[in-house]
């Protein structure tokens, strides 16, 4: 199955795609590191973030997207705008597309128990995708 790991990062939507095959992973090849919402943020923005973001997931084949969860308060508490794009993410339309939010309490506790199998330093993707990369292993082992 191929999912795809979100990192929710300013106006930016940083993606990682990652497939799962009888216990071994690949990362597929794609141009497509991030997805950007426009600076104005108006309702048309959205739906073109969303759209876009939809085009992709298409294009790809991908069938299940694990979002690092923005936490809502505290030193690390998400932006306003992150959050719209959470939410235009989970409310794409495809029905065969699953969503899930993945908290940093279970990230950190999926991967106590299921440790990487490989570095991230040998997966050859981009130091910025780390965190969409640990969400796609994560939402692949999360059921």
């Amino acid at each position: 199955m191929l999912i795809c790991g979100v990192e929710l990062s300013g106006s930016d939507a940083v993606v990682c795609l990652l497939s799962m095959d009888m216990g071994q992973f690949t990362l597929p090849e794609t141009r497509v590191r991030k997805i950007t919402l426009k600076k104005n943020h108006t309702r048309e923005d959205l739906l073109q973030f969303q759209a876009s973001f939809t085009e992709f997931l298409a294009e790809q084949g991908v069938k299940k997207v694990a979002i690092k969860e923005r936490m809502p308060k505290g030193k690390f508490a998400g932006g306003a705008i992150s959050f719209k794009m959470e939410a235009a993410i989970q409310l794409i339309p495809a029905a065969d597309v699953e969503v899930v939010l993945l908290s940093p309490a279970t990230i950190k506790s999926t991967l106590a128990s299921s440790p990487m199998p490989v570095p991230f330093s040998e997966t050859g993707l981009k130091v910025f995708q780390e965190t969409a990369f640990v969400a796609a292993y994560v939402g692949h082992l999360a059921k």
